[in-house]
C-alpha cells in the first residue's frame, strides 16, 4: 500500500503436532463453506439495485473514512461501511494494539504453533477494533532480492517455509470472523519503481516459487486477495486477466474477491474485465481520479463491463463476509478500543525463539553474571525522541523492532536492550558501561575491562514512499548501518570478548565482523518489534536456548546472490527458480550461513530415517478445490526421523527435510525443503519428526501439459539441522 501519513474454513483445515505431523481438524470442507456462502450472497445480491452493487466494489475514496479503506453500507441488507486496515504485523494507526512481530521473525521460529497463534492473535485485536478486513500476510515479495525493501514483512524467499506460514497465519486471523488479505500478488519483488517496472517471469518459475505459497493461502480460504503496484509480463498486474482470472481464480479456485493495492488501478474496463473486484481506496491520493463509482456506473449501462462481471464482483465480496459470518454480531469500528490482551505472551515468544545463534566460541554464551557489562551502540537504547517518533516507523534511530512503511503499528511500549540488560543486571549485582553511540570514540573505555562487551548494530529498509537516511525502501548494499562494521572493529579491539548482537531487516555481509579475533559470538536478533530486550535477555542469559534458524541465506559477498535491484523498467528475472539457497546449491558456492542454520546451548542427534510412499507419476488429475486440484493436496509419502538432545540442557531443534527430483525431471534446484518441525526436548530425551509429503511437494510444473507433475524414477531425501548439514540421507523410487 502506498500512504502518505497515515473460524477456521480449511479444506483440509489442518494443525500441526510438535512432530511436525498435520493432524486434521473438525471442520467443513473449503468449497462446502463457500457454497453456503455463496449462497447467502446470491439472495442478498437480488436485493440490490446496480448502484448498490457499484457501491460494494468501490471505495469511497482516499481520507474519507474511519479506516485506509472503507466501502460504502448498504442498508437494505445490514452490510456496513467495510473497514479494511493494514497490516500483517498489527492495527495500523490504532490507540491500543499489539505490536507483533514482523513476518521474517515468524518464519525464523520455524515455529507453526507460535506463527498460528500470532495469526489468531492478529484476528482477535482486528475484530476487537471492528476491522472488517485485515490487509495481511504477505507472501509477496518472496524474497529473490536479500536486500528488498518489505521482504521482513512476509516470511522469506522459500515458497514452502512462506506457504505453510500463510495458511496457518490466515487460518488463525479467520477464526476470529476476520477476513484475511493474502499480498502483493503477484511478483512485486522491489520497492525501487514498483509502480512501473515489468517483472517479465517465465510460466515454470511463477508456478513453483511466486504462486507457490498463494495456493496454500486459497486452501486454506483466504477471503481476499491484494493485487500489486507492478507489471506482469508488460500487463499491470491489477489487470492482467491472466494471473487474477487464469492463475488465481480459475487454475487456484480461489472463490474470494480480488481488492487493488491502494491507487494501483489504471483504467475502469481493463481492472474489471480482467479479474480486479474492488478498487482501493476508490480515488488517488488527491482525491480527483476516481474510476469506478460513476465511471463503473457508465461502462455496466454501455456494455463495455457486463452486469453479469458486476454481480461476480459484488458476489465474492458479500461471499467473503459471511463466509466469515460478519453479518452477524459483528464489533463496531473503533481504532481506540484497547485490545492487546495477553499477546505481548506471543511477542516475546516469537521475537525470542526466532533469535538465531549464528557464532559462539569458547562458549562464552550464555551469560553467567558476569561482574562487568559494556553496552555499546546507539540501537541498544529507546530512540531519544519517543518510541513512535517516527511516522510509520520512518527512521533507524534507537533500537530497530520492524521495519518502516505501511505494514507497521504503533508501539505501545518498547522494552530496548539496555532496559532488559539494566534490570537483569541489578538482580545479578552486575555492572553495566552504557554507551549509546555508534561513534568509534569513547569506545575503548567503554568496553575493556568489562568482562563482555555487548555491540549492537542495525540494518533497516522499508516502504518505498518514506527515505530514511537516503535509502527510499530497497537497501543499496548489505553492510550494516551507521558504520557498523567500524564499531565492531574498535570494541573488539578493546574486549577480546565481544558479542554482536545484530537487528536486521534481512542478511548482512558479515565478513568484516568475523574476521575481528575478538568476536566470539554473534547473535541475530532479527525484528524483535516491542519486546525487544526482554527476548534478547532470554536467550543471553540462558532462560532459554536459541532455537531460530535462517529463513534466508547469509552469503559472503552480495554478488553471491545472483539477483540485483532493477534500476531500469524491465525485471527479466533471469535467475529462474534459482533464488536464495536454491542459487548457491546449483553453483557451488559457499554461504557464509546457510538457509535453516542456527546454533543451540545443546547438542543434536539425528536417527532412524524411515521413508514410506504411495505416490505414482504423473499428472495431478483432482477437481479443482481452493488451492488448486484436490489431489496435489493428498498425503503420498511420510519420512520420519528421530532427533535426541545429547547435551546437558533443555533445549528446541528444527529438523529439516530436503527433496531432490529425479534426474528425469526437469533442470530444477538439488534440493527444496519440503517439510520441518520443532521439537522440544529435555536432556537426553528423543522425539520422532513426521514430514508428510503432499503429491504438490513431489511436483514440478509442467509448461507443456500446464499441470503439476510427479516425476518418474528415484527422489531424494536429506533430513537435517540446516540445508547444507544434512545428517540422514535416503531415497524412494516412483514408478
Amino acid at each position: 500500500m502506498h500512504l502518505l501519513t497515515f473460524a477456521v474454513l480449511a479444506t483440509s483445515s489442518l494443525a500441526w503436532a510438535e512432530t511436525g505431523e498435520k493432524q486434521a481438524r473438525q471442520a467443513g470442507s473449503g468449497s462446502a463453506a463457500w457454497d453456503a456462502a455463496y449462497s447467502q450472497a446470491s439472495t442478498a445480491l437480488s436485493k440490490l439495485s446496480q448502484q448498490d452493487k457499484v457501491n460494494i466494489v468501490t471505495g469511497v475514496g482516499w481520507n474519507k473514512g474511519t479506516c485506509v479503506g472503507n466501502t460504502p453500507a448498504i442498508g437494505s441488507i445490514g452490510y456496513p461501511q467495510l473497514c479494511l486496515q493494514d497490516g500483517p504485523l498489527g492495527i495500523r494507526l490504532a490507540g491500543s494494539v499489539t505490536a507483533f512481530t514482523p513476518g521474517i521473525q515468524a518464519a525464523s521460529t520455524w515455529d507453526v504453533e507460535l506463527i498460528r497463534q500470532r495469526g489468531i492473535y492478529l484476528g482477535a485485536e482486528a475484530k476487537g477494533v471492528g476491522v472488517h478486513v485485515l490487509l495481511g500476510p504477505v507472501a509477496g515479495p518472496l524474497g529473490k532480492l536479500p536486500n528488498g525493501g518489505r521482504n521482513w514483512e512476509g516470511f522469506g524467499p522459500d515458497p514452502y517455509l512462506t506457504g505453510i506460514a500463510m495458511s496457518e497465519t490466515i487460518e488463525g486471523i479467520q477464526s476470529n470472523g476476520v477476513q484475511a488479505c493474502a499480498k502483493h500478488f503477484i511478483l512485486n519483488e522491489q520497492e525501487t519503481n514498483r509502480e512501473t517496472i515489468s517483472s517479465v517471469v517465465d510460466d515454470r518459475t511463477m508456478h513453483e516459487l511466486y504462486l507457490f505459497p498463494f495456493a496454500d493461502a486459497v486452501h486454506s480460504n483466504v477471503a481476499s486477495v491484494m493485487c500489486s503496484y507492478n507489471k506482469v509480463n508488460g500487463t499491470w498486474a491489477c489487470e492482467t486477466d491472466k494471473i487474477l482470472n487464469g492463475l488465481l481464480k480459475k487454475e487456484l479456485g480461489f472463490k474470494g474477491y480480488v481488492m487493488s493495492d491502494w491507487n494501483a488501478q489504471h483504467t475502469t474496463n481493463g481492472a474489471a474485465n480482467s479479474g480486479m473486484d474492488m478498487t482501493m481506496p476508490g480515488s488517488d491520493f488527491n482525491g480527483k481520479t476516481i474510476l469506478w463509482g460513476p465511471q463503473l456506473n457508465t461502462a455496466v449501462n454501455n456494455g463495455q463491463v457486463s452486469k453479469a462481471r458486476l454481480d461476480d464482483m459484488a458476489k465474492r465480496i458479500l461471499a467473503s463476509w459471511y463466509l466469515l459470518k460478519q453479518n452477524s454480531g459483528y464489533p463496531a469500528t473503533n481504532l481506540k478500543a484497547n485490545v492487546q490482551g495477553n499477546h505481548k505472551e506471543n511477542v516475546r515468544a516469537v521475537a525470542r525463539d526466532g533469535i538465531v545463534l549464528l557464532k559462539n566460541d569458547d562458549n562464552i554464551l550464555p551469560l553467567k553474571k558476569p561482574s562487568k557489562l559494556a553496552v555499546i551502540g546507539s540501537s541498544s537504547v529507546v530512540n531519544p525522541a519517543g518510541i513512535n517518533a517516527c511516522a510509520d516507523r520512518g527512521c533507524n534511530t534507537g533500537a530497530l523492532g520492524m521495519g518502516w512503511g505501511s505494514g507497521t503499528a504503533e508501539y505501545p511500549y518498547f522494552v530496548a536492550p539496555y532496559d532488559a540488560l539494566k534490570t537483569r543486571a541489578q538482580s545479578d549485582g552486575t555492572t553495566i558501561n552504557l554507551l549509546s553511540s555508534d561513534s568509534t570514540s569513547g569506545v575503548a573505555n567503554a568496553a575493556s575491562g568489562a568482562d563482555a562487551a555487548l555491540v549492537f548494530i542495525t540494518a533497516d529498509s522499508g516502504e518505498g514512499y518514506i527515505a530514511v537516511e537516503g535509502v527510499a525502501g530497497d537497501r543499496p548494499n548489505l553492510d550494516p548501518w551507521h558504520n557498523g562494521n567500524q564499531l565492531v572493529q574498535a570494541v573488539a579491539q578493546a574486549n577480546k570478548n565481544t558479542i554482536v548482537v545484530v537487528h536486521s531487516t534481512g542478511p548482512i555481509i558479515l565478513e568484516t565482523i568475523l574476521a575481528q579475533p575478538g568476536v566470539k559470538a554473534v547473535v541475530w536478533a532479527g525484528l524483535p518489534s516491542q519486546e525487544n530486550g526482554n527476548a534478547l535477555v532470554d536467550v543471553l542469559y540462558g532462560l532459554v536456548s536459541p532455537s531460530g534458524k535462517l529463513p534466508y541465506t547469509i552469503a559472503k559477498s552480495e554478488s553471491d546472490y545472483g539477483t540485483a535491484v532493477q534500476r531500469g523498467g524491465t525485471d527479466q528475472f533471469a535467475e529462474g527458480l534459482f533464488i536464495d539457497y536454491r542459487h548457491f546449491d546449483k553453483n557451488g558456492i559457499a554461504p557464509r550461513y546457510e538457509f535453516g542454520f542456527g546454533l543451540s546451548y545443546t547438542n543434536f542427534t539425528y536417527s532412524s530415517l524411515s521413508i514410506t510412499s504411495t505416490a505414482s507419476s504423473g499428472p495431478a488429475s483432482g477437481d479443482t478445490i481452493p488451492g488448486g486440484r484436490s489431489d496435489l493436496w493428498e498425503t503420498v509419502a511420510t519420512v520420519t526421523a528421530v532427533v535426541k538432545n545429547t547435551g546437558g540442557v533443555q533445549g528446541a531443534e528444527v529438523p529439516q527435510m530436503y527433496i531432490t527430483l529425479p534426474s528425469s525431471a526437469p533442470s530444477t534446484p538439488p534440493k527444496q525443503l519440503r517439510g520441518f518441525a520443532k521439537l522440544k526436548l529435555a536432556p537426553g530425551e528423543s522425539k520422532t519428526a513426521t514430514f508428510n509429503l503432499r503429491r504438490r511437494d513431489l511436483s514440478y510444473w509442467d509448461t507443456g501439459r500446464q499441470n503439476w507433475v510427479v516425476p518418474s524414477g528415484s527422489f531424494g531425501v536429506g533430513v537435517g539441522a540446516s540445508s547444507r548439514d544434512l545428517r540422514l540421507n535416503g531415497k524412494f523410487d516412483v514408478s
